[in-house]
């Protein structure tokens, strides 16, 4: 059965959508099972992954209003190998079209439910905010990654996002954790970052994955072209980091690398 995990932090650019396609992409290289889902109206893991969002003709607003079910909806991203539930401009009806209907909160979980032994991993793009499809992924997730950058804002907010996955985990999903803390954008060049990180494994301990993620130009391009880095450049350090975060991943699961190719 799947592991659920979304990908989460209300503060925009800090590396969500660029951590879910590419992580989607590196577990799909170790031979993982992976579903891939856009939940953010703006569609970037769509586009990013190479779908046009203006002509999709089922989405995930269509999953999560219940038109549709999930296995109508997904698709196929042959060059990373995962199946892509993508998203669009649509999205933004769901979050006011939710508010009127009961057991709003669990929309996603229930879509997911009847798929869950095709997948090894689903990934989530959330939102950057804690809106209604923030909570629908929390409440659908075993775990939560948190991407952050190392900048004197990192931990601004951070505190609001911890809340909410406590009392999601006390009153919707027991099962719900964080993963961990993932640090992208890094310039190690940087004496600021370098103490924004000290700061965040001081606090968090073996919450901070060891693999931080590093401030890349061809990581930074690839969306352009409908690639994750690991398909763009394979041989450039973004790439590299986020396989190695895979890697990291799949040995906090227990899973023998070996068999993962």
């Amino acid at each position: 059965m799947a592991k659920v995990i979304a990908v989460a932090n209300q503060k925009g650019g800090v590396g969500k959508t660029t951590t879910s396609i590419n992580l989607g992409a590196s577990l799909a290289a170790v031979q993982r099972r992976v579903l891939l889902i856009d939940l953010d109206p703006q569609g970037n893991a769509t586009m990013g992954s190479g779908v046009d969002k203006h002509a999709l003709t089922t989405s995930s607003y269509d999953v999560l209003m219940g038109e549709c079910a999930l296995a109508e909806a997904v698709m196929p991203v042959e060059h990373s190998k995962y199946i892509l539930l993508p998203s669009n401009g649509d999205l933004t009806g769901a979050e006011v079209a939710l508010l009127e209907e009961l057991g709003r909160e669990l929309r996603l979980r229930q879509a997911l439910a009847v798929a869950l032994d095709a997948y090894d991993y689903v990934l989530i793009d959330c939102p950057p905010s804690l809106s209604m499809l923030t909570v629908n992924a929390l409440v659908a997730a075993d775990a939560v990654i948190i991407p952050m950058q190392c900048e004197y804002y990192a931990l601004e907010g951070l505190s609001a996002l911890l809340n909410t996955i406590e009392k999601i985990h006390k009153i919707l999903n027991s099962r719900l954790k964080v993963a961990g803390l993932l640090r992208t954008m890094f310039d190690a060049r940087n004496n600021l970052s370098s103490q924004v990180s000290q700061q965040l494994v001081e606090h968090f301990g073996d919450k901070v994955y060891s693999t931080v993620i590093p401030r890349n130009v061809r990581l930074a391009e690839a969306p352009s072209h409908g690639l994750p880095a690991l398909h763009y450049d394979r041989n450039s350090s973004g790439a590299i980091a986020y396989l190695s975060l895979a890697r990291e991943i799949l040995r906090r699961d227990g899973v023998h690398l070996q068999a993962a190719g």
